[in-house]
C-alpha cells in the first residue's frame, strides 16, 4: 500500500512577478488545472501557470503547517528558497 503524499507548490506567471502557494495531494493534476484555467481565483486572475517549486510531505498536517509558514514569509525569502532548487526559475511542470 502506497502512502498518500501531500505537496506544497509555488506557481507564478511568465514574468515571475506573482507567487501563489498552494497545497494538494495530486500535484500533476493540480498544476494541469492551473494551466487550463479551470481553477478560478488568484492563479486564474494573474495567469500563474508556471510551477516554480514544490515540496513533498507525508501528512496533510505537516504540509498545511509548511504552507502557512511559507505564506508568512517575505517575498525575497520565498524567491531565495525557490532559487536553491530552481536557480533559473524554469517551469518544473514538464519534469513531473
Amino acid at each position: 500500500m502506497q502512502l498518500r503524499q501531500f505537496y506544497i507548490y509555488v506557481m507564478t506567471n511568465k514574468y515571475n512577478r506573482v507567487l501563489y502557494i498552494g497545497i494538494t495531494s495530486d500535484l500533476l493534476k493540480r498544476v494541469y488545472q492551473h494551466q487550463q484555467g479551470s481553477i478560478k481565483g488568484f492563479t486564474y486572475a494573474y495567469n500563474a501557470t508556471k510551477l516554480l517549486y514544490y515540496e513533498i510531505w507525508d501528512t496533510a498536517e505537516s504540509a498545511i503547517a509548511r504552507e502557512k509558514q511559507l505564506k508568512n514569509w517575505h517575498r525575497e525569502w520565498k524567491f531565495n528558497l525557490i532559487k536553491e532548487l530552481n536557480p533559473n526559475l524554469k517551469d518544473l511542470a514538464g519534469d513531473l
